[in-house]
């Protein structure tokens, strides 16, 4: 029965709850945090888990009330009113029961290059990236720029941007990988629809418990902000480019006028970058994880199309298309893409649970 697996959470919450009442808990500050993320973890599942087994018990009681003379209606009105209930208690437990991503709180840096199309798709990563400010803002998320380079027609051959507030990295982490545009170009004299890619990093930012980058393992040049990088031995150039000698990540920074801002900042956005690499690395191996992302996560799988002359939006991973591209473009609407697929990877976690 559903009801058995439920029972052992219940007594590990109670074990912790009387664990964390003992005199000595306070001299062992480690032990009391490490119990109290645990309690806070439980806690919306027991919450659910005994409002499931106390409507079970209910539905049980009033089946066997049925044949009663005087109470068969009541215990009748009972049950159709408790039934239902049981089921979504059901759906909604074994999400809770699932193992939680241990980045899904965390704020992140998300990263768009202009991929193939050169102008087209410099434009498109200025569009695309708009989605996101308007979805920042529904979510009420801060968006900081990070780094920019501009397109040579307008729009930006990279974006690199910080998005922080609750649950980001839960949010947007099935957006990786490579967004297509099918659209008219300005350009265009004949009206051909051209097709044109950029692809979308996602990535948790990690504080210096999670990543430990010692500083002989970083290479630093600096150069001036308005050229194109290279060494330098003047004084007046400030932007700053990081590299990590082990697995040769770069991360170059210009955005900000003094040298130390553009350091503190490229470091902060390489630590993520090798932090992400080791996490890939952490799937790889693990092909039960990978099955329980939408997609493999992987830059150059085509995720989604965007194709403008429809009002289409296609996400290949679910087989999902809306025929609202404006409103999700424009309006801050991309839950409708969203909430899909985190439905999708939930689904898949509890089958390959086997809950």
């Amino acid at each position: 029965m559903f009801k058995d697996k439920l029972q052992p959470f219940i007594n590990r919450y109670k074990e912790i709850n009387t664990l964390l009442s003992a005199p000595d808990i306070a001299s062992d500050i480690k032990r009391m945090t490490a119990l109290g993320k645990e309690q806070s973890g439980l806690a919306k599942l027991v919450e659910k888990a005994e409002e499931y087994i106390e409507t079970a018990d209910a539905i049980a009681d009033n089946k066997e009330l049925l044949g009663d003379a005087e109470l068969g209606d009541l215990a009748k009105e009972e049950l159709n009113e408790l039934e239902p209930k049981l089921p979504l208690l059901e759906a909604e437990i074994k999400i809770l029961m699932l193992p939680s991503d241990p980045n899904d709180d965390k704020n992140i840096f998300l990263e768009l290059r202009a991929g193939a199309g050169g102008d087209e798709a410099a434009l498109f990563v200025a569009d695309v990236f708009k989605m996101y400010l308007r979805y920042a803002e529904v979510m009420n998320w801060k968006v900081e720029i990070v780094s920019s380079s501009d397109g040579t027609a307008g729009g930006y051959k990279e974006m690199v941007a910080q998005i922080k507030g609750e649950a980001v990295y839960s949010q947007l982490k099935y957006e990786a990988g490579v967004h297509r545009v099918q659209r008219v170009p300005n350009t265009e004299t004949q009206g051909r629809v051209h097709t044109s890619a950029i692809t979308v990093a996602v990535i948790p930012e990690v504080d210096d418990v999670e990543i430990n980058i010692k500083p002989n393992e970083i290479k630093m040049d600096v150069y001036r902000s308005s050229g194109c990088g290279g060494q330098s031995v003047n004084t007046t150039d400030s932007a700053v480019r990081l590299t990590h000698i082990p697995t040769g990540i770069v991360a170059a920074i210009q955005d900000e006028k003094s040298q130390h801002k553009n350091r503190e900042k490229a470091m902060k956005v390489l630590k993520a970058r090798v932090y992400e690499a080791q996490l890939q690395a952490q799937l790889d191996e693990t092909s039960a994880q990978r099955k329980l992302q939408v997609g493999s996560g992987d830059r150059s799988e085509k995720i989604r199309t965007y194709n403008y002359p429809q009002n289409r939006l296609t996400d290949h991973r679910i087989n999902l298309t809306l025929y609202s591209l404006d409103r999700i473009m424009n309006d801050g609407t991309l839950k409708l893409v969203i909430d899909p697929l985190i439905a999708h990877a939930q689904t898949e976690a509890i089958r390959l649970a086997g809950l």
